[in-house]
C-alpha cells in the first residue's frame, strides 16, 4: 500500500472538502470537525461526483412523529440521484449489505515524519559546451 501526500492541514479546515487525484483514480476528502475521510468520488450508480454531495446527519425514528438527529455531517448525498453514504464507513445508507462506496484511510502526520533526515542533495555534474548545457548522469 502507497502513501500521497494530498494537502496540507491547513488547506482543509474543519467543514471543507477537496477532490483529488491519485495513480488516476478521484477521491474526495473531507474534514468534518477536525477528523479527515476519503471516498472513491464517483457515485456506484451513475458515477455523480460525490466531492460536490450534501452532508448531513442521519435522522431515525422509533416511531411516527418522533425523529432524532445524530451523527451530524457524516452523510454524504450523490448530488445526481440522492443516494445516500456513510462517510466512515462507504456504505449506501438504502442497502448496505451491497452498495458501498470505496473509502480510503486519512492520517494527519507531521512533515519531519514523511521526510526524515539527514538530508542529501543529489548533485549531478553539469558543464558548457559551445552554447548548450549538458547535464552528465
Amino acid at each position: 500500500m502507497s502513501r500521497h501526500v494530498v494537502a496540507t492541514v491547513d488547506e482543509l479546515p474543519p467543514g471543507s472538502r477537496k477532490l483529488v487525484t491519485v495513480k488516476g483514480r478521484p477521491i474526495a476528502i473531507f474534514n468534518i470537525r477536525g477528523e479527515y475521510f476519503g471516498v472513491f468520488n464517483l457515485c456506484p450508480h451513475q458515477g455523480g461526483s460525490l466531492c460536490d454531495g450534501a452532508l448531513f446527519g442521519l435522522v431515525t425514528s422509533d416511531e411516527p412523529g418522533r425523529y432524532e438527529m445524530s451523527r451530524k455531517g457524516e452523510m454524504l448525498r450523490c448530488p445526481w440521484h440522492g443516494w445516500e453514504f456513510d462517510i466512515r464507513t462507504g456504505q449506501s445508507w438504502c442497502d448496505p449489505e451491497t452498495i458501498r462506496t470505496k473509502k480510503y484511510a486519512i492520517e494527519v502526520e507531521p512533515g519531519a515524519a514523511l521526510a526524515k533526515g539527514p538530508y542529501v542533495a543529489e548533485t549531478f555534474a553539469v558543464s558548457v559546451d559551445q552554447n548548450y548545457v549538458v547535464l552528465e548522469m
